[in-house]
């Protein structure tokens, strides 16, 4: 069964760090692409960061760059996203998700879940 669980939400204050980690299990190959989304208060759900399966190069979201950095560690099939100088509006809860294929390749097959994490900035 794919399972894939979030750790490392909760309440920072304005300009301070968090780190999210997602462990993800059941997967059979390492054909997978890791990313976070988060979906805030009354908005739709965006993506935040991915990391390509095929080179493992970075993507991320404008309102992120120089702040938020995702990294993937192989063995332990762990992805992290590390958050620095947070914002109130990066408050939000954050999703893992993965699917087979590159990051463009989202919505075309078959894509898995966590159950979300919330982060907090307060101002």
């Amino acid at each position: 069964e794919v399972q894939l669980v979030e750790f490392g939400g909760g309440l920072v204050q304005v300009g301070g760090s968090l780190s999210l980690s997602c462990t993800a299990s059941g997967f059979t190959s390492d054909d997978y692409t890791f990313a976070w989304f988060r979906q805030a208060p009354g908005k739709e759900r965006e993506v935040v960061s991915c990391l390509n399966s095929s080179d493992r190069s970075t993507e991320l979201v404008h309102s992120v760059k120089g702040r938020f950095t995702i990294s993937h560690d192989g063995p332990t099939t762990t992805t992290y996203l590390q958050m620095t100088d947070l914002k109130p509006e990066d408050t939000a809860i954050y999703y893992c998700a993965a699917w087979v294929g590159g990051c463009h390749a989202f919505g075309v097959t078959m894509d898995y879940w966590g159950k979300g994490t919330l982060v907090t900035v307060s101002s």
